[in-house]
């Protein structure tokens, strides 16, 4: 309630439907002939454009610049005055004219512009109705009663606009919530939007590090025995022969690689063993694929979140991958152990390594890399021309 709503026109066009008909029933009595002169309104014309200029003004509120927001406040003050002044008999009506202007405060001031706006509405009140005391001495009784009726009449009032104020108020409370409720909804749909786009992304490279992982390897080493075989065929058809039966078994690998990355797509890696069954296996895997048991050290307090052991299984894997590709290596070594706040993996190889600012853009390494990163983990490499590599995960526990 402390902030006005930011609108150029009427926020609420009842409201500004109730105030015309307010004014055309003013403009009404002022028209009527009064049998008595005390009521006769001195300057119908006068007062008619008073009200008409009143009730055009709620077409446009000022709510930016204060100094528009009090000429505008002020002019409709001395509006108030003129008809109350000038009306006659319509000057009865004059109160409806102040809640006008208290509800129309609502709308362009803050909070204490409200308040100072109402108690200003109140004094002007007194004043006209002290003023309107009739001359002469009055009678013990007709004093008494004028001023009970003056009393209550104020009381009425003063509760009138108390009323319309906290009306107003709360309208205006319900208003902004609602107002902020909706902009709140259009953040969340925009997010959920931006959350399905970098969802969508995230399954692409996803499937891109599957297809990598599992077939990369399969296909490198059938387009080796593909080109040796064809360099044989002119002098050496039986060796060339021989690089095509193992290119044509390389070939069924593939395929059955690509079943494998298929079916790992719709179902997890790690639905149906842990972690550390999955990382035996795929040094069973390794060690018949390249003649070498790795050294395994794993020791884990506490089951992993898939969130967490999914993402260590795929740099595993990516791992023994890279090693049995391009390291040479005769020694591996795999070092996973948690704590209660974070897990640390190492993995090593004793192979011919690499330098690292020629080498460090390769999408396994890449793919191992954001895979830790999106975790909120390190990632480090230290390798060298023959001394092997060494690759260190540090991850916290989710």
């Amino acid at each position: 309630m402390n902030r006005p709503i930011q609108f150029n026109n009427h926020p609420f066009r009842f409201l500004l439907y109730l105030e015309w008909l307010l004014l055309g029933f003013s403009a009404l009595m002022a028209l009527m002939p009064s049998p008595s002169p005390r009521f006769s309104v001195m300057y119908p014309e006068l007062t008619i454009c008073s009200l008409t200029f009143f009730g055009l003004m709620g077409l446009r509120l000022p709510t930016y610049n204060k100094i528009n927001k009090f000429i505008y406040t002020t002019i409709e003050v001395i509006l108030i005055l003129i008809t109350g002044f000038f009306g006659g008999r319509s000057a009865r009506l004059f109160p409806f004219l102040y809640l006008i202007l208290v509800t129309r405060s609502c709308l362009i001031f803050p909070l204490p512009g409200r308040l100072a706006v109402t108690l200003s509405s109140f004094i002007l009140f007194l004043l006209t109705l002290r003023q309107r005391m009739p001359p002469g001495r009055f009678s013990p009784i007709a004093q008494e009663r004028f001023w009970f009726f003056s009393f209550s009449l104020a009381v009425l009032f003063g509760l009138s606009l108390v009323f319309v104020l906290v009306l107003m108020n709360t309208v205006l409370s319900e208003r902004q919530s609602r107002d902020k409720l909706q902009a709140a909804n259009e953040k969340l749909r925009q997010y959920a939007l931006k959350i399905e786009s970098q969802a969508t992304l995230e399954e692409r490279n996803r499937i891109a590090r599957e297809i990598h992982d599992s077939l990369g390897h399969s296909l490198t080493a059938l387009n080796l025995q593909l080109e040796t075989a064809l360099k044989l065929s002119k002098h050496d058809i039986p060796r060339a022969m021989t690089f095509l039966a193992t290119a044509k078994e390389l070939g069924s690998k593939a395929l059955q690689d690509v079943r494998q990355s298929v079916s790992s797509m719709r179902s997890h890696p790690l639905q149906e063993q842990s972690l550390a069954q999955a990382i035996q296996n795929l040094a069973a895997d390794f060690q018949r694929s390249t003649g070498i048991l790795p050294s395994c050290q794993i020791s884990i307090i506490s089951p992993l979140s898939m969130e967490v052991s999914t993402p260590i299984y795929r740099v595993i894997q990516e791992s023994l991958t890279n090693i049995s590709k391009y390291a040479q290596a005769t020694e591996v070594q795999l070092e996973l152990t948690t704590t209660l706040e974070t897990v640390k993996l190492t993995i090593q190889d004793n192979g011919r390594g690499f330098d690292l600012e020629q080498n460090t853009t390769g999408f396994g390494l890449q793919s191992m890399r954001d895979r830790t990163l999106a975790l909120g983990g390190e990632f480090h490499i230290h390798s060298s021309h023959n001394h092997g590599c060494q690759i260190i995960v540090d991850i916290p526990c989710l």
